[in-house]
């Protein structure tokens, strides 16, 4: 779960992670009153949608208006956030189509005396979190990562012990950190530390993280994903979900218990179990195809629940096919028979559809369909359905 950088810097507040005073806005009356409130001669509108590199983006229908705008008077705050509310937002992680502007943060200003980068992830591989820094603040961390990535250290901790005094030193030292600001930076990232341990965050990011001129270590951007497998031990973060920031289709999935990623293809994809998911774009791609979606109906999927996956793939206007891939374990393939044939009769089908289907109850299912009147183009083996749903729409 993503959630918006104004109320990210609320949750940082109440760990000890220190950020700038700032107001949410959402019209622009109340981002002039904010201004005033701050009662700073310098401040930030910040355009708040859920997705980074608002900065250097800009407004769909006026390519001068960026997402985030210096102000030095409220007019001026009203005048930006006049710009940017209910406008379309488009930045290097929206895509073209972007994101509608709802709401808006004003925040006061300070004296920067240095950017840097610094986030906090799960490394997998070696079953900790990691912490990166580094002195690239401000830039893309793709683009770092990609191009100097050497620019960007790395420390694991243990979560149950959190970051350590010497570890921070060591990142300290090599930043190039110290007096008041090293101090400040020990605080600051063992508050980090703890707070993405505490919360379960799958992602905490600061872009930037700054030094000001007193030496304080500031977050002057904040960057939160929650992990959804966690969210039932955290009942205060449910009220910062933002739905208007995600894919309707995505939302009336998880409704149903299924995984869902909306896709640019079109070729939709039904499967069980999140590796046969990845195999099927895969497979379609390499055939010369283009996946419209991700969407794993999971293990136990009942009628209802692939029902449902086939309105949600059919009310996709991009959808020009459908390849069903089922290899049935827990889910059988009978189930799958019977909700392609309930789907015919409540949706309607007016795609090409291809269906593969192997494993418990195969043979059952097969013959279901058979027997239907539903319009199946049945496949033997992965490949073969690859092949069949790409040229049914070439």
């Amino acid at each position: 779960m993503k959630i918006h950088e104004f109320q990210a810097k609320q949750l940082f507040r109440e760990a000890g992670v220190p950020v700038l005073e700032g107001i949410v806005a959402r019209t622009p009356a109340e981002a002039k009153a904010a201004f005033e409130k701050l009662d700073q001669p310098l401040a930030v509108v910040k355009a708040q949608i859920h997705a980074g590199g608002r900065g250097k983006g800009h407004i769909a229908d006026n390519p001068e208006q960026k997402g985030v705008v210096l102000v030095r008077s409220a007019d001026e705050a009203e005048a930006a956030a006049t710009g940017l509310l209910g406008k379309t937002l488009i930045t290097i992680q929206t895509g073209p189509e972007g994101q509608k502007v709802n709401q808006i943060f004003v925040e006061q200003g300070c004296n920067i005396a240095r950017e840097l980068y610094m986030g906090i992830v799960l490394d997998r591989a070696a079953a900790r979190p990691v912490l990166m820094v580094s002195t690239e603040g401000g830039v893309e961390i793709e683009k770092v990562a990609e191009e100097t990535p050497e620019l960007i250290l790395k420390e694991h901790f243990d979560p149950a012990v959190g970051i350590e005094a010497y570890q921070v030193r060591k990142l300290c030292k090599k930043l190039d950190i110290s007096g008041p600001a090293a101090r400040s930076a020990g605080k600051f990232i063992a508050a980090l530390c703890r707070f993405y341990v505490d919360k379960d965050c799958a992602m905490a990011e600061i872009n930037p993280l700054v030094i000001d001129s007193e030496g304080r270590m500031l977050a002057l951007d904040a960057k939160i994903t929650f992990d959804d497998n966690a969210l039932f031990r955290h009942k205060e973060l449910h009220d910062l979900r933002d739905l208007e920031e995600e894919d309707p289709s995505e939302v009336r999935a998880a409704k149903s218990g299924l995984s869902y990623v909306k896709l640019d293809g079109n070729i939709a994809c039904l499967v069980n179990g999140a590796g046969l998911a990845m195999s099927t774009m895969d497979i379609i791609k390499y055939h010369g195809g283009e996946p419209a979606n991700f969407l794993d109906v999971g293990g136990g999927a009942n009628t209802e629940q692939v029902t449902e996956a086939f309105r949600i793939l059919l009310g996709d206007p991009n959808c020009k096919a459908v390849l069903v891939n089922i290899f049935g374990g827990i889910a059988r393939c009978t189930t799958i028979a019977t909700a392609l044939i309930e789907a015919s009769k409540q949706v309607g089908f007016n795609v090409p559809l291809v269906v593969r289907l192997e494993g418990t109850e195969v043979e059952e299912g097969r013959q279901m369909l058979a027997d239907s009147d539903v319009d199946v183009i049945t496949a033997v083996d992965l490949t073969d359905a690859a092949k069949k749903v790409v040229a049914a729409i070439a």
